[in-house]
């Protein structure tokens, strides 16, 4: 399966739209480009358990974010806070930049 295009970068806030942990909200950490998976802060937590290694005898559980499908997030409009569409327009100087549909707000830069 060819890599899932997505106008979402890390570091982008967004919100659960759909799924068990709708309304929930946190930052982008991480993709999985291949699957269209994404990684958000605090959100989907799961618990993994650790072998016992020298630094830890005594091994364990850990937490740690697993990955939900890029379609039940949204970016929020920094101007609202509201989930939003992204847009792509040219600048002045002819480079693109995102903009959220929503306000007119430019996302980049």
């Amino acid at each position: 399966m060819p890599a899932m295009k997505t106008r979402l970068k890390k570091g982008d806030k967004v919100r659960v739209v759909a799924g068990k942990h709708r309304g929930l909200e946190g930052e982008i950490i991480g993709f999985e480009r291949e699957s269209g998976r994404v990684y958000v802060e605090n959100v989907n937590i799961i618990k993994k358990a650790q072998r016992p290694t020298q630094e830890n005898p005594r091994g364990g559980f850990r937490e740690q974010e697993a990955a939900i499908d890029v379609s039940n997030v949204q970016l929020l409009d920094p101007q609202t806070g509201e989930p939003t569409r992204i847009g792509v327009q040219t600048d002045d100087a002819g480079n693109k930049v995102r903009v959220a549909r929503k306000s007119g707000v430019v996302l980049d830069g």
